[in-house]
């Protein structure tokens, strides 16, 4: 299927499909995080599963509190190991941000036990 061909969807089936607002989608194509791949001939954004994959990938890592510049980072590697996967260099990059993203994960794994350890005492009290 040629991109011509490809499903789109507009900016609010999208934000239905990733939880996030209109303004941080467009925020996300205004940075350069995610540009939607096309646009109605009234600019309307127009986004392709691609994109929408590329969305969900961001979101994912918004409670691990990854920063903007940090997402971009992950992103150029994902993209740079598309064409090229067999990169060393570029792999050797993604087990680091792999590495980095299960300490962050592992410290979010202690705050929620300290929340429940939290609404625990609160119902005894």
């Amino acid at each position: 299927m040629s991109n011509r061909d490809e499903v789109t969807m507009r900016i609010g089936e999208v934000t239905e499909r990733t939880e996030l607002s209109f303004r941080t989608l467009r925020h996300y194509d205004e940075i350069g995080l995610v540009t939607p791949s096309a646009r109605t001939d009234g600019g309307f954004r127009l986004y392709t599963e691609d994109d929408v994959a590329r969305i969900l990938l961001i979101r994912r890592m918004k409670p691990l509190g990854y920063s903007l510049d940090e997402m971009r980072e992950l992103l150029d590697v994902v993209d740079a190991l598309t064409a090229a996967p067999a990169d060393e260099e570029l792999r050797a990059r993604l087990e680091t941000i792999r590495a980095g993203a299960t300490e962050r994960r592992e410290k979010l794994t202690r705050q929620v036990a300290m929340a429940d350890e939290f609404l625990e005492q609160l119902s005894v009290i």
